[in-house]
């Protein structure tokens, strides 16, 4: 059983950084990043498939920036230009090949595992 682990999560001032990292206990085929916000559905930010090919929400795009450590089995999310509505609880989430396949990052319910979260506040 795969055991994903997050950190990083803080509190920020608008327009501030940080970086998430989600360690992994073994390999996976796909990782993706899904924040919850108040009053909002859980939302797909980012993804990166074993090719290290990756995908972001147009919300993430030019901001957000996934990559991954193989060795270390480590996934990091690097959170730039923060912005109030980026407050929520950020998951990283384990899933099939077919994510990449059929570009399926947005989709919670194809990830099997999930971390239990980290929690990013951005202040204005």
């Amino acid at each position: 059983q795969l055991h994903l682990e997050e950190s990083g999560g803080g509190s920020v001032q608008s327009g501030g950084s940080l970086r998430l990292s989600c360690r992994s206990s073994g390999q996976y085929n796909v990782m993706g990043w899904f924040r919850t916000s108040p009053g909002k559905d859980r939302e797909g930010v980012a993804g990166i498939d074993r090719s290290g090919r990756t995908w972001y929400a147009d919300s993430a795009k030019g901001r957000f920036t996934i990559s991954k450590d193989d060795t270390e089995n480590i996934v990091y999310l690097q959170l730039t230009g923060l912005r109030p509505e980026d407050t929520g609880l950020y998951r990283c989430a384990a899933g099939p090949s077919l994510v990449a396949t059929m570009g399926w990052y947005d989709r919670a319910a194809m990830f099997g595992t999930w971390g239990q979260g980290t929690q990013v506040t951005v202040s204005s």
